[in-house]
């Protein structure tokens, strides 16, 4: 093999190897990225889960208190929506007009 040959082979090598580091460098970051990027997500996917969760909470807490007053009141609730039933019906818009 020739010197040229030889510094050439050398020059590849080192080549290759600078490739392959900044390859490397790159794919480190953009790992550290998605992985940021994911912890971030489940940060706010939790924060969302802790607000239903609160919301539905409230949502139990106002089906008691109407299961009370259905269940304390229930005679008269039951009587109030037979009434309702049996009242007629109001002419809708266009029943007005004809």
């Amino acid at each position: 093999m020739t010197t040229t040959a030889i510094v050439a082979a050398v020059a590849v090598m080192f080549g290759l190897i600078g490739v392959t580091t900044i390859i490397t460098e790159v794919s480190k970051r953009w790992f550290a990225f998605r992985e940021k990027k994911l912890e971030l997500m489940a940060d706010k996917t939790a924060e969302k889960a802790a607000q239903y969760a609160a919301h539905v909470e409230r949502l139990e807490d106002r089906m008691r208190v109407l299961e009370r007053i259905a269940t304390d009141k229930g005679v008269d609730v039951a009587q109030q929506i037979a009434n309702l039933r049996d009242e007629p019906k109001l002419a809708g818009p266009k029943e007005e007009l004809n």
